[in-house]
């Protein structure tokens, strides 16, 4: 064409564009879409993408917060039952302490009885010697006097003065004797009615730690139900977010407290091979191994495997169901060892070992103070860093890790 005539053809264009009615002018279209496509709704606009992208951002944010509720979750479900757990073992200490006091309020009061019969049988003699001393007008040192003074020759002499030594001595004995056995009985009845006192508070505080137990139980289970509810709603809320379901969810959350158990774990054992470590470079001369009885940790660890999967019994000794204590206590009863029903009392009774010298069948033991006087938990190792325990109450006796409380503070061999 003609270079000269293509002005005139696009004024003539444009003319004719005036012309043409409103209605068939072309609908204007974004920017980014082609005018001759025929999927133009598969293309979203910018402002699309942009709520879209604030809509995911959103639910991120959701789910990410709702994570974090679920931990804080678990946290407050292993606290109640942390919390529980140790008002059971200061029951047990309590029912301990009780028992030991009335064992000693039952021998005081034998001491006062047999103390009471010998002040009785001494003030007997002592009121049989003055009777003769009535009797006789006289003493009997003064009555043996009276007949040395009129004896008959050297041999009469010495027979009488025997006598009057004789005399002499019995009287001193009978009287001491009285006075000895008097001061004696009244000591023994004031250590009885001490230790019967004692007794008493020893009750009253079993009384006592035996309603707190209760009521930290009963709080520890409204505690779990709520959590357990609380779990359930932020599972599904979280699948919402994610646009999942909630038994999807609940697998992952799964996965994820296992990593997380597993990563503590490793934490607690690190922590446990530092602190072995600082105790060789304080310590290079390592511990004398302790005696240990491969027959008795054997039943003991036999019964403790024979007993997994019965319930946690705040107080129980069996059969139907064990606490912490309650447990190795058994365990160590078959054994061939007699231990206390409280945990901190089986560590006291027990030979202290460190972490290097655990052989199967020792205990290990928990305390939130770093005192072996505040120790709450107690189980049985079994080797391979696996030990069996009573957990705590909502929960069944299980194999378990050593470290999945963390790190152990004190560890002992029956």
């Amino acid at each position: 064409m003609p270079r000269r005539l293509l002005p005139a053809l696009l004024l003539a264009s444009a003319a004719l564009l005036t012309l043409l009615p409103a209605a068939s002018a072309p609908a204007a279209v974004p920017a980014v879409r082609l005018a001759d496509d025929p999927d133009d709704e598969a293309y979203p606009s910018a402002e699309e993408v942009a709520r879209a992208k604030a809509d995911a951002d959103t639910k991120a944010a959701d789910a990410t917060a709702l994570e974090a509720r679920l931990a804080a979750a678990r946290t407050d479900l292993d606290r109640a039952g942390q919390v529980a757990e140790q008002a059971v073992e200061v029951y047990n200490g309590a029912l301990a302490r009780l028992a030991k006091a009335q064992q000693a309020a039952k021998a005081a009061a034998g001491r006062a009885v047999a103390a009471e019969a010998a002040r009785a049988r001494a003030a007997d003699r002592a009121a049989g010697l003055v009777a003769e001393m009535y009797r006789q007008g006289a003493s009997p040192q003064l009555a043996a006097l009276d007949a040395l003074l009129g004896s008959r020759g050297p041999a009469e002499l010495s027979a009488q003065a025997t006598a009057v030594g004789i005399a002499g001595t019995q009287t001193r004995q009978i009287l001491d004797d009285a006075t000895g056995t008097a001061k004696a009985a009244a000591r023994a009845a004031a250590e009885a009615r001490t230790a019967e006192a004692t007794a008493r508070t020893a009750a009253e505080t079993v009384r006592t730690a035996k309603d707190a137990a209760q009521r930290r139980l009963a709080d520890q289970e409204r505690q779990v139900a709520e959590i357990g509810r609380r779990q359930e709603a932020l599972l599904a809320e979280l699948a919402a977010a994610r646009d999942t379901s909630v038994d999807l969810e609940r697998q992952r959350q799964e996965a994820l407290d296992e990593i997380a158990r597993r990563e503590a774990e490793e934490a607690a054992r690190r922590a446990e091979a530092e602190r072995a470590a600082a105790a060789a470079h304080l310590h290079p001369v390592p511990d004398r191994e302790q005696p240990w009885s491969a027959e008795g940790a054997a039943a003991a660890i036999e019964f403790a495997r024979s007993v997994i999967g019965l319930p946690y019994i705040w107080g129980g000794e069996g059969p139907q169901g064990y606490d912490c204590s309650g447990l190795t206590m058994m365990a160590w009863r078959k054994g061939g060892k007699n231990l206390t029903h409280f945990a901190a009392d089986q560590y006291a009774e027990s030979t202290h070992v460190s972490y290097d010298h655990l052989r199967p069948g020792d205990l290990v033991f928990w305390t939130k103070t770093g005192r072996a006087a505040d120790i709450y938990h107690v189980a049985i190792y079994i080797g391979d860093d696996q030990m069996i325990e009573a957990p705590r109450p909502g929960t069944d006796i299980k194999q378990a890790s050593l470290w999945i409380m963390g790190r152990p503070d004190f560890y002992a061999r029956p």
